[in-house]
């Protein structure tokens, strides 16, 4: 018998070529879309992801490949785990990336486990990426995509050996542009449709305005520091600034200024010149490893701050707390508590951690 696989659908072109080459090479396909929170409030915007469009474009696609296609309501474990973070990762003076917790915790953790009510041990979603295992370390590992312009690896670090163990990216292999002519090929509604760009929640980019309309809480205003710790103004709730940012600071300085620091405890925001952004060490926590076991002593590394940011060589080192030490060959501009840092070596996915300072 063949192998039913679920693919994850959110009605873009990536998701719907990806069950289409599963189809190809094979297996026994359903579709499913995640149903993830009730958009009236949240405005339109065709940038966005998972909005009723979306299910209806995914459906359409399932249709047209001839496989079943469901729909999984899993709005409260998205507002929980993704949307609840997001907002105290904001009030705890940290810039969260909310992908990351929507793949670790909803896509290959509550998604994984929904599969089987359904006949499926394994699933497929539509990331550019690699799973290899490596029989030398008998471990699976987590490769970058083939199209570097693309990869998707950095989002996806949290993944454990478990979870790739019954996981497929189909696109892996792929450039964008193949992705696009395969669905062309096949006449999906979606082949042309445009990437998403903004966290799916908030389509209008306004973070603070989401915040105080889901908490019911105006962002609390504090004081700007200077470099020296001087206070030199009054900022509008940490909410609306991250660390690098330079626009709507409300200060006329001869030179430009920025963020340098968020401090919750406080409530202050420090700003400071293009200088003060720089450093070449940063901790991690909350660390996830896939090519090892574990960091028990100092590894060479490119280590990335952002997504699609170039890796950057450093060293990891271990410390008594779980927490990981890394040191850059080059000061990194603006490091950001609550964003991710991922370690490579050469298109091995070696591990990460969330930045706590």
């Amino acid at each position: 018998m063949k192998e039913k696989i679920l693919a994850a659908m959110s009605g873009g072109v990536d998701s719907s070529a990806s069950a289409l080459l599963l189809l190809e090479q094979g297996y026994d396909v359903a579709g499913v879309t995640m149903a993830l929170y009730d958009q009236g409030d949240l405005g339109k915007s065709t940038r966005s992801c998972c909005s009723a469009d979306d299910i209806s474009d995914a459906r359409s696609v399932c249709s047209r490949l001839g496989i079943e296609h469901y729909v999984f309501n899993m709005g409260d474990t998205f507002h929980r785990q993704v949307i609840d973070r997001f907002i105290a990762g904001y009030a705890c003076g940290q810039t969260p990336n909310p992908c990351i917790d929507c793949n670790r915790y909803v896509k290959f953790d509550a998604l994984l486990r929904r599969a089987e009510d359904v006949g499926c041990w394994r699933i497929a979603t539509g990331h550019y990426a690699r799973i290899e295992y490596d029989h030398a370390c008998e471990r699976i590992l987590l490769k970058t995509a083939c199209d570097q312009h693309k990869d998707q690896s950095y989002v996806l670090y949290s993944m454990t050996q478990q979870q790739l163990a019954r996981v497929k990216f189909p696109l892996g292999e792929l450039t964008k542009q193949q992705t696009r002519a395969l669905a062309e090929r096949a006449s999906l509604r979606n082949a042309d449709k445009p990437d998403s760009q903004d966290i799916c929640f908030v389509p209008d980019g306004d973070y603070a305005a989401f915040i105080q309309r889901t908490t019911g809480n105006p962002p609390e205003p504090g004081a700007f520091l200077d470099a020296e710790g001087n206070c030199i103004g009054t900022h509008r709730g940490l909410v609306h600034y991250t660390v690098g940012q330079r626009k709507g600071l409300g200060f006329a300085f001869p030179e430009p200024h920025y963020v340098c620091a968020k401090d919750a405890a406080h409530n202050t925001v420090t700003i400071g010149t293009k200088e003060a952004l720089f450093s070449r060490r940063l901790t991690a926590e909350d660390c996830n490893w896939i090519a090892v076991e574990q960091l028990t002593r100092p590894m060479r590394v490119q280590a990335k701050i952002r997504y699609g940011q170039e890796g950057q060589p450093a060293m990891l080192f271990p410390s008594e707390t779980g927490r990981v030490i890394v040191e850059f060959d080059q000061p990194q501009r603006a490091i950001s508590p609550g964003q991710a840092t991922v370690w490579y070596d050469g298109d091995v996915v070696i591990g990460g951690g969330t930045i706590a300072f």
